[in-house]
């Protein structure tokens, strides 16, 4: 089981970065997490248009699933004519919201994609198991993802602010991958992104085996022990727990 970091920038791109994106391969099986701008072009760099079976999307901020819409475009008049659209999975009730934001071209993504809705029970994508942990993004629904192969255990905590529910999600993972957009906590009732000290105390109560922190701007520094996300970088993944 390998994991790709297609993009992995905070909302805002760091120099040369892409937004989301982190492939997730196995035996030919392919399922792309979150497709944020510049995913695809980052994809398109080692293949003509991409095969991917399946993406699956946390939450409808653009910047975790605005490529959606060129390669909806791509699909129906450009070169990815040619390759089936992946099995698109959503958050619950994000297909009609999508449906109904014309003006960025949402429409056309659902048109497009065979579009499935996650709740909370495990569900089958490009043959992995994913679970669908619901977690504290201000008023957005936000969801990580727990991925299960033969290969291996990776959780990826999108955007969210520090809860309990990431230790459940990241719980003996053998990769976890945490966001940790900010310098200082947030101030106000609503919370949605964590420091980089949120997110190593959230790995050490998951008992994960390895942390990756994601969506960093470039700007902030990370302690020395705390591993942070670049494009391109890739990681195999090896079972490490029953």
């Amino acid at each position: 089981m390998r994991l790709r970091v297609v993009g992995c920038s905070p909302a805002w791109p760091n120099p040369g970065s892409a937004h989301s994106g982190y492939l997730v391969e196995e035996d030919g099986r392919r399922l792309l997490l979150d497709c944020g701008p510049g995913v695809l072009a980052r994809l398109r760099e080692t293949e003509p248009w991409p095969r991917i079976d399946a993406i699956a999307i946390t939450h409808l901020h653009l910047d975790h699933w605005a490529d959606l819409v060129p390669w909806a475009w791509g699909i129906r008049v450009g070169p990815g004519g040619d390759v089936d659209a992946p099995e698109l999975w959503l958050p619950p009730g994000a297909a009609d919201e999508l449906a109904a934001s014309e003006q960025v071209g949402g429409d056309a993504v659902v048109e497009t994609f065979p579009v499935r809705e996650y709740g909370t029970a495990p569900f089958a994508a490009a043959g992995f198991e994913v679970t669908a942990v619901p977690l504290v993004h201000y008023d957005v629904s936000s969801f990580g993802l727990r991925v299960t192969g033969g290969g291996g255990t990776l959780a990826y905590g999108t955007d969210t602010a520090p809860t309990p529910a990431l230790a459940e999600l990241g719980r003996d993972a053998d990769l976890f991958l945490c966001e940790a957009t900010l310098a200082g906590p947030e101030k106000g009732a609503l919370r949605g992104h964590m420091t980089a000290e949120e997110a190593v105390a959230a790995f050490r109560a998951s008992r994960a085996r390895r942390l990756l922190v994601v969506h960093r701007p470039i700007e902030l520094p990370l302690p020395d022990h705390v591993e942070r996300a670049r494009d391109g970088l890739v990681v195999e993944l090896e079972r490490t727990r029953p």
